[in-house]
């Protein structure tokens, strides 16, 4: 599916059935880092899904694939580190095939509304390598402040990286998707 910054999203739970869709994101050579482990077959991949099909409560955490009207995932959005003070971690990616058109900014202003007002989540935090500032523009254009920089915070491959740190306030202004996205929860997730 060809995407634009038009196209209608859906955030929906991860199904075991995306397995093949999740080989196919991480395929890409900057993604190879993004899971606790590498993604290179099926089996990988499902077990990333072990990992996502489990989020579906606030203890937990909650974590949305991003589709379009095909329904096949091209990204993924996750809350996780949900803390007893109300705060959680937020974190993205979307597949090559569908980046540079607003996917992930929307998808997260979009998410965002849900997590404050039905999870209860009133801090949400996020950080991306500097060298990595298209996931800033994700961030700043969801309502996310710039917090600072965290230097040398990561290490890939014996390499050290700072990272901006990001957050928001349930009480900050919201910033409404540029796109249709609809929020498929399912009934069996829990906000306590």
């Amino acid at each position: 599916m060809r995407f634009d910054r038009q196209t209608p999203l859906v955030l929906r739970p991860w199904r075991r059935a995306d397995a093949p869709a999740v080989l196919a994101a991480f395929s890409a050579l900057d993604m190879a880092q993004q899971a606790g482990e590498p993604i290179v077959d099926l089996a990988s991949a499902n077990r990333w899904l072990d990992w996502a099909c489990g989020k579906t409560t606030r203890q937990t955490g909650f974590v949305f694939a991003v589709t379009a009207a095909d329904d096949v995932p091209v990204g993924n959005i996750a809350v996780t580190n949900v803390d007893t003070h109300d705060c959680a971690w937020v974190s993205y990616w979307v597949a090559s095939a569908a980046r540079g058109c607003g996917v992930a900014a929307d998808s997260l202003a979009a998410m965002v509304p849900w997590v404050h007002d039905v999870a209860g989540i009133y801090r949400l935090e996020l950080g991306h390598r500097v060298n990595n500032p298209a996931s800033g523009g994700v961030a700043r254009r969801a309502g996310f402040i710039s917090e600072g920089v965290e230097r040398a915070k990561l290490c890939y491959g014996g390499e050290r990286f700072d990272v901006e740190s990001y957050a928001r306030l349930s009480t900050d202004p919201r910033i409404p998707p540029r796109r249709e996205v609809v929020l498929a929860v399912d009934a069996g997730w829990s906000s306590v």
